[in-house]
């Protein structure tokens, strides 16, 4: 028969070992608004790096989807070449539905320009660089740093019952 300690000291264990796998396990997808609040349109005459600045302050990973909002416009994915020439001749993916959500499903540069003559020409274009999984685990977040405290704090936890 088991002593009336050994059942509470077995619940804490078991929840302290399942939060600190949630923890390390948990992987998700964000989604970014392009643009942040302006949304995918032609930025202003002094804005011509205004998405690729934009894109350079976030983070992201495989797996992750960009939102393009706009009205009477369009939005393509395009190849190295045909974005430097804001050439929109042979797409890799083309949306026009004003609310296009798109994923990133490799690492690496995607090319997108608006589809809209002349818009490319003043800026409505961008680079996102996808982050290898080894380029995005060396910049964690708090939540890889909250995993490692679990760990440490079940650590504890087990050595105070041994």
């Amino acid at each position: 028969m088991a002593s009336p300690l050994m059942k509470p000291t077995t619940s804490i264990l078991l929840l302290f070992t399942t939060l600190f796998y949630l923890q390390c396990f948990h992987i998700s997808a964000y989604e970014f608004e392009v643009g942040g609040s302006k949304g995918w349109l032609v930025p202003p005459s002094n804005g011509s790096i205004f998405y690729n600045d934009w894109a350079s302050h976030n983070r992201f990973s495989v797996g992750d989807t960009i939102r393009f909002r706009y009205r009477k416009d369009s939005v393509m994915e395009v190849s190295e070449s045909e974005y430097k020439k804001c050439n929109s001749t042979q797409p890799l993916f083309f949306s026009n539905t004003g609310n296009t959500v798109f994923q990133l499903d490799h690492s690496g540069p995607f090319y997108f320009i608006s589809g809209v003559s002349g818009h490319c020409e003043r800026g409505q274009k961008m680079i996102i660089k996808v982050l290898t999984s080894e380029e995005f685990s060396s910049g964690r977040s708090s939540a890889s740093k909250n995993a490692a405290l679990s760990y440490g704090l079940l650590k504890l936890v087990l050595m105070s019952f041994v």
